[in-house]
């Protein structure tokens, strides 16, 4: 949508729209970094007002601009923001509030970042010891300023600082100091460091694990792989129900002795066997889990990322619901109609996130269009040849209007009408088609300061 003209139309619905406007602005893709310098001006916005810069994709100008606000809090959002441009955040190490300073401190390296050089200096001789205590928490701190700190004047800091790696730079009247240091938190640390190692405890005979009174003893004997199999199934009648689970778990029975044990499924999640969690990527692994007659084992292997086609084909078809919808959210193998499937029919919470599986969005999604179930009529939406008409029908859909409008394939007139209209001002806001200069007449209308120049 290169244009868009009859914007004078809007200024009837300003009273009625204008808040909703800036609500979806506020969470629009495509918005510009002009129209982003206006609505930082506003103080009091709209819904998600706490959070709504972690989420956007920010620039490098966009993070400057957070960065430098005099809000405190779009500077601490750029900071939560995983796409913060990490050069330019370096500027909160010297924002003019603490806890600002502090809260980059404890998430410089958060999201896998990389920390910009000298930062970590700077935070270390910061003024407020609970920033010099967060930065002690970095391994990236050079040894000679953590070695620095080990003598800070703050107890919190001088025992964050001690690490095996400083403790022999230290000079010996410096340790000496920190070993009779008055503060208890200083000395745990000290004590951490000065500890022999722990004798390895006396290995317990196998027989003895399996004969033990106490359960947990006689589970942990049940699935570890060094207990043999022979010796494992003495517990296939334990009178307790998760010896015999993780038994019948075990790698290296058969499915003949699998189905032997009388093992009871638990409801809710169940932490996978390490064994499949750690050589599930094989394929014969994959296989015999696939095929075992044990649900669990099942389960767990449709958690893996990446499957075989065989071994989808055989999960897609699993008798067991959980094992489906496992499959579907886990695998970027699961085929599109079972995620489609249970997108229509999963009641969990995170049901609206099977529409983002890379299998979900397909042609012909277009024929649930008039569909009796609304989430397959949001589906239609997903449908990358569906065309102007099939969203504007959707647009006046009750169920789910609120995406069509949303939807950059709008017809332009279209999403102008609905920007006047107090029901679908707030989704045409938000749409990506929508023409940066319109982004910034609905500004002008709801009274935002004009800012920088477009």
């Amino acid at each position: 949508m290169n244009d868009m003209g009859g914007t004078g139309d809007l200024k009837d619905g300003v009273g009625a729209c204008a808040r909703d406007w800036l609500g979806g602005l506020m969470i629009n893709p495509a918005l510009p970094n002009s129209a982003l310098a206006r609505l930082l001006t506003v103080e009091e916005l709209p819904r998600h007002s706490s959070s709504w810069l972690v989420w956007r994709t920010l620039d490098a100008e966009a993070t400057g601009m957070l960065v430098a606000s005099p809000q405190a809090g779009h500077r601490k959002q750029a900071l939560e923001n995983p796409d913060a441009d990490v050069d330019v955040l370096a500027g909160l190490a010297h924002d003019t509030e603490p806890r600002i300073r502090f809260a980059y401190a404890v998430l410089v390296g958060d999201f896998g970042r990389r920390i910009p050089d000298g930062v970590l200096e700077t935070l270390a001789g910061d003024g407020e010891a609970r920033v010099r205590r967060a930065a002690t928490g970095h391994r990236g701190l050079p040894l000679a300023v953590r070695a620095r700190l080990a003598r800070d004047e703050n107890a919190s800091v001088r025992a964050g600082a001690l690490t095996p790696e400083v403790w022999p730079l230290l000079g010996a009247d410096v340790r000496e100091a920190l070993i009779a240091d008055p503060e208890p938190e200083v000395r745990k640390a000290v004590d951490s460091l000065l500890a022999p190692e722990p004798e390895p405890a006396p290995e317990i005979v196998p027989g003895l694990r399996v004969e033990d009174p106490d359960p947990y003893v006689r589970r942990a004997a049940a699935e570890d792989p060094s207990v043999p199999a022979a010796l494992a199934l003495r517990l296939a009648d334990d009178p307790d129900d998760g010896v015999r689970l993780a038994l019948s778990l075990r790698e290296d029975l058969t499915e003949e002795q699998r189905s032997a044990i009388a093992y009871v499924v638990p409801d809710g999640y169940h932490t996978p066997p390490r064994w499949v969690v750690e050589r599930g990527r094989e394929p014969e692994v994959a296989r015999r889990a696939a095929a075992s007659g044990h649900v669990l084992l099942r389960r767990s292997i449709a958690m893996q990322e990446r499957l075989p086609a065989d071994v989808v084909e055989l999960l897609a078809g699993d008798e067991d619901f959980f094992v489906r919808l496992t499959l579907c959210e886990c695998c970027q193998d699961a085929p599109h109609e079972l995620v489609v499937e249970m997108y229509a029919t999963w009641h969990g919470l995170k049901w609206t996130f099977l529409s983002h599986h890379p299998n979900f969005a397909r042609p012909g999604l277009a024929r649930y269009a008039d569909h009796p179930n609304p989430r397959l009529r949001h589906a239609a939406l997903s449908d990358p040849d569906g065309g102007p008409d099939l969203v504007l029908r959707l647009a006046d859909d009750p169920a789910v209007s609120t995406w069509a409008v949303r939807d950059p394939r709008l017809p332009a007139d279209e999403l102008l009408r609905r920007l006047a209209m107090p029901a679908g001002a707030l989704a045409a806001a938000a749409n990506p088609a929508l023409p940066p200069a319109v982004m910034h007449r609905l500004l002008d209308l709801a009274g935002v300061t004009a800012g920088p120049p477009r």
